[in-house]
């Protein structure tokens, strides 16, 4: 049985005129005729009865009418999916972020991304650069919200945003009472710090400023995510060198200052693989391309020098 047979039968049923059905479907009578013929034989049932005058439904025909009209309905809503999701308008993206995208441009992220595509569902997991660029080869997520450069071939990066470090105090340290601050007054500071597996390239950026400035940072504390960071700097554990992003993490009693001289800026980008061809990844860094893009897309994704978290 073809779907068409049962739109035909539909016709004729609604129509209860073979003449008029074939005009609604466009279509000769006789070949409706024969049309719904050969599908009374391959249901081995009769769906009219035909007279010179009128043309009415058997018992089969009325209780098969609800059915066709469900399966066309089914189908039809079947090609609609298919559509959508071969237009990246249905489906499911997971996507890796670092702590510190929260803070502004994540959230504006999906907020345009959920108006223009609501039907689409955002599987988000906070991760570093280092989980996620290992998340992306095995297929966890698809797409990473990440701090460059990232180790490894068969990825595309495209740079999203670029911001100064600065230094995180709790208000009650006697530096936040300058507007900036020189990088050797941290000479005596206990420094809060993210592990550097996590992020060697952002990492060694700060120890090298501090180098420097004549000093190695003292680190007393080590905390993955940048919300425990300054949780920890505004409980006056230490103070802590990040990027200036993370001035939008609004905690009590805590306080940021623009270092002197001004740090190399560090980059937030977007990464994914270069074999993933889904229209919903696609779709997604055409938005953020268009919302924040800065940089032009990296075959190279590998620098000493560039930060990383």
């Amino acid at each position: 049985m073809e779907l068409r047979h049962l739109y035909y039968f539909v016709a004729v049923a609604e129509e209860l005129h073979f003449g008029r059905a074939a005009e609604r479907l466009r279509i000769a009578q006789p070949p409706l005729s024969q049309q719904i013929q050969s599908l009374e034989q391959e249901l081995g049932v009769q769906l009219f009865y035909r007279t010179k005058r009128q043309v009415q439904l058997t018992e089969a025909g009325e209780l098969f009418l609800p059915e066709a009209r469900l399966t066309l309905a089914q189908a039809e809503q079947a090609m609609q999916t298919a559509r959508k999701a071969g237009r990246g308008e249905v489906g499911r993206l997971m996507l890796g972020f670092v702590g510190s995208a929260t803070s502004e441009l994540l959230p504006e992220l999906i907020r345009q991304f959920r108006r223009q595509f609501p039907e689409v569902e955002l599987q988000l997991r906070e991760l570093t650069t280092a989980q996620q660029v290992r998340a992306l080869h095995d297929g966890r997520i698809q797409l990473g919200i990440l701090r460059p450069p990232i180790p490894g071939e068969g990825l595309s990066l495209r740079i999203l945003a670029q911001e100064t470090l600065i230094v995180a105090l709790s208000d009650t340290h006697p530096l936040a009472a300058l507007e900036r601050i020189e990088v050797f007054a941290l000479a005596q500071e206990n420094f809060i710090m993210f592990p550097r597996q996590q992020g060697p390239g952002l990492y060694d950026q700060i120890i090298s400023l501090c180098r420097q400035a004549g000093f190695s940072p003292k680190i007393v504390q080590e905390a993955i995510q940048m919300q425990t960071i300054t949780s920890l700097v505004a409980a006056e554990l230490g103070i802590a060198i990040v990027p200036s992003s993370a001035r939008l993490l609004r905690q009590h009693g805590l306080s940021y200052r623009p270092l002197h001289p001004q740090a190399q800026a560090t980059e937030l980008a977007m990464a994914w693989s270069k074999d993933d061809q889904s229209p919903l990844l696609r779709n997604f860094v055409h938005l953020a391309s268009r919302l924040y893009h800065v940089g032009e897309k990296a075959d190279s994704l590998t620098g000493p020098d560039q930060p990383m978290l």
